[in-house]
């Protein structure tokens, strides 16, 4: 077991590394989920009842499109500099380079969520300490990256890679970005846990079948 962890650890370390030096998936997603929420800012009037029914949408819409144009890149790089070949040759199972690859997308999509979440509540005039909304994206970051990291190593090999990924992807992980709205309208309206439980209940169970069901076929997809 300790010997698995070491080998998800080398490829997850890899990909930290890689995108420190080049910063190619950060600043890109960066920029574009900043833009998403700076727009949708001079749509609404802070403050006002229409912002509090629309503020959990326009927060998802952001992280769900920045987190496609992440999630595109993952084995891209790995593609266009023939760095993938390198790893399906490396002695180790094909779980390994799913878990690698997964824990990089979901601490990559992370970083995100965390520079963005405060600039919107900010800038849409919400409370900045909601550490319950903190739990929310951490749990269904954990549903859309486990998803999105298989999909992205099916559309590899897909010429029109782009566009491929979010149909097939979007359809399957709408249940986690429904949930994701719902969990986040009831944290701005102050809700209890109890309120939140049946939704968070629901995040959950996808995460968990996401998870087992993506690194059981890993395998497959990426031998084709």
């Amino acid at each position: 077991m300790k010997d698995l962890c070491l080998k998800i650890f080398a490829i997850y370390r890899k990909d930290i590394l890689s995108e420190i030096r080049t910063r190619e998936i950060i600043t890109a997603v960066l920029v574009f989920a900043l833009l998403v929420v700076v727009i949708f800012n001079f749509v609404f009037i802070p403050g006002t009842d229409t912002i509090s029914l629309a503020a959990p949408g326009i927060l998802w819409v952001a992280f769900t499109f920045a987190g496609i144009l992440g999630l595109n890149r993952i084995f891209a790089t790995e593609k266009e500099n023939s760095r993938l070949e390198g790893l399906m040759l490396c002695p180790v199972d094909r779980l390994v380079i799913y878990w690698g690859k997964f824990l990089g997308s979901f601490t990559f999509m992370l970083a995100i969520e965390i520079i963005i979440t405060p600039v919107f509540l900010v800038l849409l005039n919400l409370p900045l300490f909601l550490p319950r909304l903190f739990v929310v994206i951490m749990l269904a970051t954990l549903g859309f990256t486990a998803v999105g990291t298989l999909f992205s190593a099916l559309a590899i090999n897909i010429r029109a890679r782009d566009i491929m990924l979010p149909i097939l992807f979007l359809p399957i992980v709408v249940p986690v970005i429904i949930a994701a709205v719902k969990l986040t309208a009831l944290v701005l309206e102050g809700s209890s846990w109890g309120d939140m439980l049946t939704w968070l209940q629901l995040i959950a169970v996808f995460d968990v079948i996401y998870l087992v069901v993506a690194t059981l076929v890993f395998e497959f997809v990426v031998e084709e």
